[in-house]
């Protein structure tokens, strides 16, 4: 892989991936752009225990532009795009209206505190890394249309982000994700998805930390090992037995296994384990790395197959979705080079907000006022419908 650095017009970093080592990347972004300004804080919230943040420079980010104004697409025939090149496999760039910025600090109003002192009523400068990663210069394309080459190119980028945004002063978790479909509240079409480097551990893997160490105390063991073993054996007797009806793995392969977890919040919802338990990205072998593409790409392409019937689409628009990766924070990752063991295993998340043909699952008031979701779909049916649509 050979990644080459250089700066857009406003002094944003902007990276090409190639997986060609003789790639030559040389073009020079001739916008007249001014520089950017991130109002980027965060606040503490005491009532949940939690940061929030707030980006008012955001509301003026581009909206659905048309096609052939697309910001990601490569720079041609005269029109100057975020990427100054006429091609690209890969390309990562700093977002031009982020959540968070280092340069947040420098304009940070100081509202409320500037510290972790008293913690109601605490503020910050928003200081942190929002990257945008393209995953293909084909505009109508999408992830589920790569080649495993290409995956793996992704995957070896979302790597090479987690090890260098982890070795940033102020990051403290990394996330790579990706965002598909309007009903996501995705703005623009092309393939694309994000990484953040955040200044805290997020409240998601604070909690899932917490469960985790309660395990161990209760237990002496992971429990996503156990997670993961407990659905393994399951799905081992499901296939002596031939009952399947309680078989919510998906996909079981040599090093990765994908299943429906047995609490699934969301109609289809995957989770997607390496069989070794690693902390973040940069901690899998080569084998891991090697076979992780033909997995994912067989989930993607099973999601666009989910409201097919007899071969023929019944829903206009592709299915919507959101692909996490979870990761150790930095502090307890391999990627932050901590020689402590996390107890979080890196996995990854994949769920759609679609539940059946032109319906989707709204967060009402049960999900969004109490954090309690209601399934529409038993973790079961769900997982059976997946390995229903297989090729």
């Amino acid at each position: 892989m050979r990644k080459t650095t250089t700066k857009l017009a406003d002094g944003r970093e902007l990276i090409y991936y190639d997986a060609d080592d003789t790639a030559v990347r040389d073009a020079v972004d001739p916008r007249p752009l001014e520089p950017t300004a991130s109002l980027s804080e965060i606040r503490y919230d005491p009532v949940l225990d939690e940061w929030v943040a707030i980006a008012a420079h955001r509301q003026g980010r581009i909206y659905h532009p048309p096609a052939d104004e697309c910001p990601l697409c490569p720079s041609r025939d005269g029109r100057q795009s975020e990427i100054p090149a006429a091609d690209y496999q890969v390309v990562v760039f700093e977002n031009r209206f982020p959540s968070l910025a280092f340069d947040a600090a420098a304009h940070y109003p100081g509202y409320g505190g500037t510290g972790d002192g008293a913690r109601a009523g605490v503020g910050r400068a928003g200081v942190g890394r929002c990257e945008v990663v393209c995953f293909t210069q084909e505009h109508d394309h999408s992830f589920a249309d790569l080649s495993p080459e290409q995956a793996r190119l992704v995957l070896d980028t979302w790597t090479d982000r987690t090890a260098e945004l982890s070795a940033m002063a102020g990051v403290e978790q990394v996330f790579c994700f990706e965002n598909r479909g309007a009903e996501i509240g995705v703005t623009l079409g092309h393939p694309h998805g994000q990484i953040y480097g955040y200044p805290f551990t997020t409240p998601r893997t604070e909690r899932m930390l917490a469960s985790a160490a309660a395990h161990r105390r209760r237990t002496g063991r992971n429990l996503f090992e156990d997670l993961l073993a407990r659905e393994s054996a399951l799905h081992e007797e499901a296939v002596r037995s031939g009952d399947r009806s309680r078989d919510r793995v998906v996909i079981a392969a040599e090093h990765w296994t994908a299943f429906v977890p047995y609490a699934a919040h969301w109609p289809y919802e995957v989770h997607l384990y390496p069989r070794r338990r690693v902390s973040d990205l940069t901690a899998l072998t080569e084998a891991e790395r090697a076979e992780f593409p033909g997995v994912y790409l067989e989930l993607l392409r099973r999601f666009d197959r989910l409201f097919v019937e007899d071969g023929q689409t019944v829903q206009a628009t592709p299915t919507p979705y959101i692909a996490a990766w979870h990761q150790a924070p930095v502090r307890q990752g391999a990627a932050g080079g901590s020689p402590a063991a996390t107890e979080l295993a890196l996995h990854l998340e994949l769920f759609t907000v679609r539940r059946t043909v032109g319906r989707l699952k709204f967060l009402a008031g049960s999900e969004s006022g109490m954090d309690v979701f209601i399934n529409d779909v038993s973790p079961e049916r769900a997982a059976q419908r997946l390995r229903e649509v297989a090729p």
